[in-house]
């Protein structure tokens, strides 16, 4: 070996298949020895094939920079000599190596052998709260130059940078953690392990012992108590200059909103005299700002915290790290500000030391543990969502969950949960989300059930948390899952080692095991049984059809319950039996090895799980009479029965909400309901009423400021053909031309949002076979792989790109600036007359003489379309287009609700081509 020479490799290419006959376009190796970039080598080369317009656009990689660059047969000889007795380093091994060896072996020539280290492996452990394991994304987090992604030379430099400090955080890593890792690192796909190794000699010579506890052997970092801050008097600063000085301590360049110290006074008239409003505030007002400093001082005068609530958990993380900061800069003074989430969302340090001594350990299972370990030594919260693990690895984390408030002695001190809510009754400021808020409101002594008052804020979506917190779902593979683990098919299941543990102790008794697999069987033959009755019925082929996905109500499984019923009853005996299995053991624990005991602990938290689940069987498949919930059944036909899920929800989530007022109320705090949208023209109490507020509770709206729509522009385009009057196919090829007119004038950076997966999915098929966007890179929700985060991320990173997205990206996408230029709506966006809720809560309004329409259908799509308009207009630099490709706005009578919800843009109506021509116009002209 070249003196433990590490060759760091990046390829682009033509594509992702050498076999498929894709080419190498550029490759560059950066040698690194003793710790040091040594060496470089980076050369063009010729593929003897055009390079594919998306190539091009990814890499700026143009066929002329390689047309005199010689062909990979001319060097390939020198590479792998080069490569030679270095160890082989790359970002994703899988696809550089493979490449290289499939073109070797094309040239004639052998495979490269020795060691590789995946620096996705690598970067994975090292740093497992990274927002993401792209080479670009780990070079922003981690503050490494990368000037041009997807160039082999600036790719290899960056990868070579990441290897080095990926290697320096190990040593970084307390003796004891890299024990741990080193012994799992044997079964990782690259060579991680020679690195663990070597940090793990350097670390035993320090014999440093740095700032982390042990909990039974494992590391985790100690936090520090916080210091107890003793507070000066605060007075709201009622007179607007007083509020102008506060505001330039921590916004140099501050521009005065009179909106905003108008909502400012209002929020804290609300606290201090524990009222309850609804206030909407537009984007461009600093809604956050102005209600948490309000807040603030209020916490710091009573003494007590006060309660803001959001949506998400990513707002929260957003709030905590940006508005409170600048909040915290304006009073002068640090205020005691805790995020809390359910208890589930940190990690039971008891149930994952059990978890360890467990040997038979999957890749993903082994990597994960790999990533916890590591990341203990730096989390001061135990928040499990700050850990970004694989799919795979989901499911282990789901188990190392905490459950309960009941610890061991040793738990005590380190319970990450017990100290937030410990925290939580000292701080000033608790931020947190709906679905937690609902939860905590809901429990007698709930530590936010007494604050001095509380901010909800994206009020409007505590509507669709209120009902997914009452939410039950029957999941087919999760089942099979759970039930898996508690089978006694083969000799490695659980049971057989617990079956292993009794033989061992002489506890079993006479046939118990038989037993209880019998119970087994028979309640797994009658689940079956019932999840064919589902899958393959009628009722399926009656149900509502999207593609392939069909949709249909439980109600119509109604003549069948008994069989519910049955399987019902088998499983509460088979848990009765699983339950009376293991009670012997529990009563000789002291004499269980430390395996034995983690066995055992497994066998209880799987029939715990079941216990759940048998409960929730109930309510969704045997509790169908209520009229305040609806159930409906889904399925794809295309993976029967893997597919299949189960739905039971509220209806009207109002009932949920007004009942959580109340407590509220019985603790005498103000209540504050803000949101960038609470009233609608002619609908102004919609909202409200949905989230259970009384009709005299008063709704206050703030304007934009002056001009900051400006830049946005509204097309209604007029010769489109009318929805209802032609076919399904003749309007999707209407509005893909439509899509690819727009797209090219605009050179992407184009949303485009629809209301229906499958006329999505018809419309992207269309573009894509006509190939007029194909030096566009166009990404389609529930057609291209990845989260609707994944998708956005991918969005903004190229500028020639166009989104097709339905319901989620109506609403809470934020795409900054230039980013995004235009949206189009392909259809008003109604909910569909067969989505299970609206049809439930139509029928309701029906059943009480109201017209469901008016009352429910279009006040609700306003909402969306005006949300819709939200996404294009963030800040007042914004420029963009919001295109209406849907008649209907115009052709109907409701149409002119739909215009009065959107801001006060000037709108146009034209054809397509007349469009076009303005746009084109804009941007000759230089008014992007």
């Amino acid at each position: 070996m070249k003196n433990n020479t590490y060759a760091v490799v990046d390829l682009e290419t033509t594509g992702n298949s050498s076999a498929k006959g894709d080419r190498i376009i550029q490759i560059a190796i950066v040698f690194i020895k003793n710790g040091e970039i040594a060496d470089e080598y980076v050369r063009f080369v010729n593929p003897a094939k055009k390079i594919p317009a998306f190539i091009r656009q990814l890499t700026s990689i143009s066929n002329e920079d390689v047309c005199n660059a010689p062909y990979f047969e001319e060097i390939a000889q020198e590479v792998l000599e080069l490569l030679q007795g270095t160890i082989f380093v790359a970002h994703n091994t899988d696809f550089d190596l493979n490449f290289l060896q499939n073109e070797w072996t094309r040239c004639g020539l052998p495979k490269w052998t020795g060691m590789k280290i995946d620096t996705v492996e690598l970067a994975k452990i090292a740093y497992p709260s990274a927002q993401g394991y792209r080479l670009q994304d780990l070079a922003d987090e981690l503050a490494i130059s990368l000037p041009s992604a997807h160039r082999a030379d600036d790719d290899a430099r960056a990868t070579a940078q990441l290897f080095l400090t990926g290697f320096e955080k190990l040593y970084t890593l307390p003796y004891e953690t890299l024990a741990l890792l080193h012994k799992r690192s044997f079964t990782l796909k690259s060579n991680i392990a020679s690195l663990i190794f070597k940090a793990l000699k350097k670390v035993r010579a320090l014999n440093e012992r740095k700032d982390y506890a042990l909990f039974r052997g494992i590391p985790y970092k100690k936090i520090p108590a916080d210091p107890s801050v003793h507070f000066r008097g605060f007075d709201y600063p009622a007179e607007d200059q007083q509020k102008k000085q506060l505001f330039e301590k921590a916004f140099p360049v501050f521009e005065q909103r009179s909106s905003q110290f108008r909502y400012m006074d209002r929020v804290w008239q609300a606290l201090q005299n524990h009222e309850e409003i609804a206030v909407e505030v537009p984007t461009g007002i600093g809604k956050t700002v102005g209600y948490l400093l309000p807040a603030a001082i209020h916490s710091l005068q009573a003494n007590k915290p006060i309660v803001i609530s959001t949506y998400t958990n990513h707002l929260v993380d957003e709030m905590m790290n940006g508005e409170l900061v600048r909040v915290q800069q304006m009073l002068g003074t640090k205020l005691k500000a805790v995020v809390l989430k359910g208890k589930a969302h940190y990690i039971s340090l008891g149930k994952f030391e059990e978890l360890l001594r467990i040997a038979d350990e999957s890749y993903d299972e082994t990597f994960t543990i790999m990533q916890i370990l590591v990341w203990l030594t730096e989390t001061a919260t135990g928040d499990l969502d700050e850990i970004n693990v694989s799919g795979g690895g989901q499911l282990f984390v789901d188990r190392i969950r905490k459950r309960t408030t009941v610890l061991r002695s040793d738990e005590q001190q380190a319970d990450y949960y017990s100290r937030l809510v410990q925290l939580c009754k000292q701080s000033n400021v608790i931020i947190t989300n709906h679905a937690m808020l609902l939860s905590e409101m809901n429990r007698e002594e709930g530590v936010l059930t007494s604050a001095a008052g509380y901010i909800i804020d994206e009020a409007h979506q505590f509507v669709q948390v209120a009902r997914r917190h009452h939410e039950i779902v029957f999941s087919y593979t999760n089942w099979k899952y759970v039930m898996g683990q508690l089978s006694s098919d083969g000799d490695g299941q659980l049971l057989q080692k617990i079956d292993a543990i009794h033989r061992q102790l002489e506890t079993a008794n006479s046939g118990h095991k038989e037993q209880l697999q019998f119970s087994y069987s028979s309640f797994s033959h009658l689940f079956d049984e019932v999840i064919q009755l589902l899958t393959v019925g009628n009722w399926v082929h009656k149900g509502k059809q999207n593609g392939e996905r069909v949709q249909y109500s439980l109600v119509e499984v109604n003549g069948e319950m008994d069989r519910f019923a049955q399987v019902s009853k088998a499983l509460s005996n088979y848990l009765q039996l699983a339950d009376a299995y293991t009670k012997s053991l529990h009563a000789r624990k002291n004499e269980l090895t430390k395996d034995e005991l983690a066995r055992l602990a497994e066998w209880d938290y799987w029939v715990q799980e079941m216990t759940i689940k048998a409960g929730e069987w109930i309510e969704i498949f045997l509790d169908l009479q209520s009229d305040s919930n609806t159930a409906w059944v889904e399925v794809d036909r295309r993976s029967i029965p893997g597919s299949l899920t189960v739905f039971k929800t509220p209806i009207d989530s109002a009932a949920i909400i007004r009942q959580f007022i109340g407590k509220i109320k019985d603790h005498q705090a103000g209540i504050i309901w803000t949101s960038g949208t609470l009233l609608l023209q002619d609908y102004d109490r919609f909202i409200a009423r949905q989230l259970g507020i009384a009709d005299e509770i008063p709704l206050i709206q703030y304007e934009a400021p002056p001009h900051f729509y400006e830049g946005a522009e509204i097309y209604l385009v007029e010769d489109m053909p009318d929805i209802q009057k032609v076919s399904q196919n003749d309007y999707i090829e209407a509005i893909a031309d439509a899509i690819i007119s727009v797209s090219l004038t605009l050179n992407g950076r184009l949303f485009v949002l629809f209301t229906s997966q499958d006329m999505l999915r018809k419309t992207y098929d269309l573009i894509v076979e006509s190939e007029q966007l194909n030096d566009f890179a166009l990404y389609a929700q529930g057609v291209s792989s990845g989260s609707r985060m994944r998708l956005l991320k991918a969005f903004r990173q190229l500028s020639r790109s166009i989104l097709f997205g339905t319901n989620s990206f109506w609403e809470g996408v934020d795409v900054p600036g230039e980013a995004l230029s235009g949206v189009v709506v392909v259809r008003l966006p109604f909910s569909s007359p067969d989505e299970p809720i609206f049809k439930a809560k139509a029928a309701q309004l029906t059943g009480a003489g109201k017209n469901s329409f008016m009352e429910y259908a279009l006040p609700e799509a306003m909402m969306r379309l005006r949300q819709g308009f939200g996404r294009l207009v963030r800040a007042s630099t914004d420029k963009g287009y919001f295109i209406i490709l849907d008649r209907r706005i115009e052709t109907k009578s409701y149409g002119k609700h739909f215009l009065k919800s959107l801001p006060n843009v000037p709108i146009q109506k034209v054809t397509l081509e007349h469009m076009v021509n303005d746009i084109e116009n804009c941007y000759n002209n230089g008014d992007e």
